[in-house]
């Protein structure tokens, strides 16, 4: 009898152990499995406008099946409307569109922002940011038309405005009255400026002068648009031949050709637009595929991306639309590795992801998601 008692006792042992070793197994494998979900996740920063519900920039995630995720608010900030990194990729940069504008950086800690400092943008109404190797920080000022000249310091802080580049003269259109600086972009030299202005309809070119700090036109400063364009902004192809300069009032993409010297020429002109359509609309946002062929643009009105064949001489065929399932899709983005593309539509305070077929370039609906007033996409 107390053999039996005491093997029944040890096969009690033996299954609770069993039972331990089992559930530390399945725990085990339940961390194993959360930890590869989040690898597979990537996180994205959101800008937005802070004149409704949202407080500032926010932190998303977009899955390996193109599923999206809110994570959280992680900077409180007034309007951030348009974001970028510096290029270590430590700190973020904000604009604050303000009429009295700034510049803020952040440092990026695993899963938030620390604020660093906030600086004069030196103009009205910043919507665009870029910074270079060297630090040197520039910001397009759309209200007063110019550009303004700031260096991040080694521990991220900006320092004092540097410079400013005002910009003079207008165009034929009714919000070409004065200079409107939408954006501005640096080439491959990283010193080297261009400075996208919808009020004066054209391309202003310029150089960072690391020494004194300043900005300096060009010898050829400016690239003149057909009446009533309004360039906003560009995309550069990777194979350094073409550039594609998005006209935000008459709806248009121009191709322009780059020469050996850096000289910029117009080639041709597309609409944005079905040949059919009727309505108000005025242009975006503008990306180009990294292995460059493919090309879209982001139509506001029509409330679409519309799909570019980029042919072997820099020319474009459409070859789709995709409605953005919102309005107004103000900014879009490619994913790091371009199998999504994700629309920041302002209006509709949602976000959305399609699945970006590499090989024809066509989009399928994947998510969507609320985000309150987003307008820039940040990777």
């Amino acid at each position: 009898m107390k053999l039996q008692v005491a093997a029944l006792v040890l096969l009690s042992i033996i299954g609770c152990k069993q039972k331990e070793e089992k559930e530390n197994t399945q725990k085990s494998v339940n961390i194993e499995s959360s930890v590869a979900m989040e690898s597979e996740k990537t996180f994205f920063y959101v800008g937005t406008y802070t004149d409704g519900a949202s407080e500032g920039i926010y932190r998303y995630s977009l899955g390996a099946d193109g599923k999206l995720a809110k994570d959280k608010l992680v900077a409180k900030t007034e309007s951030p409307s348009f974001l970028t990194f510096s290029e270590d990729k430590k700190y973020l940069l904000a604009v604050n569109e303000l009429t009295e504008g700034t510049v803020s950086s952040f440092k990026i800690s695993q899963d938030s922002l620390q604020f660093l400092n906030k600086k004069p943008s030196g103009g009205m109404h910043p919507c665009f940011v870029v910074s270079n190797e060297e630090g040197f920080v520039l910001t397009a000022n759309y209200s007063s038309g110019n550009v303004g000249l700031l260096k991040l310091k080694e521990d991220g802080n900006l320092t004092d405005l540097l410079d400013t580049h005002q910009h003079k003269g207008k165009g034929a259109h009714d919000r070409q009255d004065g200079p409107h600086a939408h954006s501005v972009w640096l080439e491959p030299t990283q010193n080297d400026v261009i400075e996208v202005d919808l009020g004066t309809n054209e391309l202003w070119f310029s150089e960072i002068d690391a020494a004194s700090k300043k900005i300096k036109p060009k010898s050829i400063p400016n690239l003149a648009f057909e009446d009533g364009t309004g360039p906003r902004h560009m995309a550069f192809n990777p194979n350094g031949k073409w550039t594609y300069v998005y006209g935000e009032l008459n709806n248009t993409i121009t191709v322009l050709s780059i020469g050996e010297k850096g000289n910029y020429k117009v080639e041709n002109t597309y609409s944005t637009l079905p040949e059919d359509f009727e309505g108000e609309n005025t242009g975006a946002d503008i990306h180009i595929s990294s292995d460059g062929k493919f090309l879209y643009a982001s139509n506001r009105g029509h409330n679409s991306i519309v799909i570019y064949k980029v042919n072997e001489d820099g020319s474009l065929n459409t070859i789709g639309y995709e409605s953005v399932r919102g309005d107004g899709p103000r900014n879009f983005s490619l994913s790091p590795d371009g199998s999504y593309l994700l629309v920041a539509n302002q209006y509709t305070d949602n976000i959305i992801s399609f699945k970006r077929d590499t090989n024809t370039g066509l989009l399928t609906f994947v998510d969507e998601i609320e985000a309150p007033s987003p307008v820039c996409i940040l990777f």
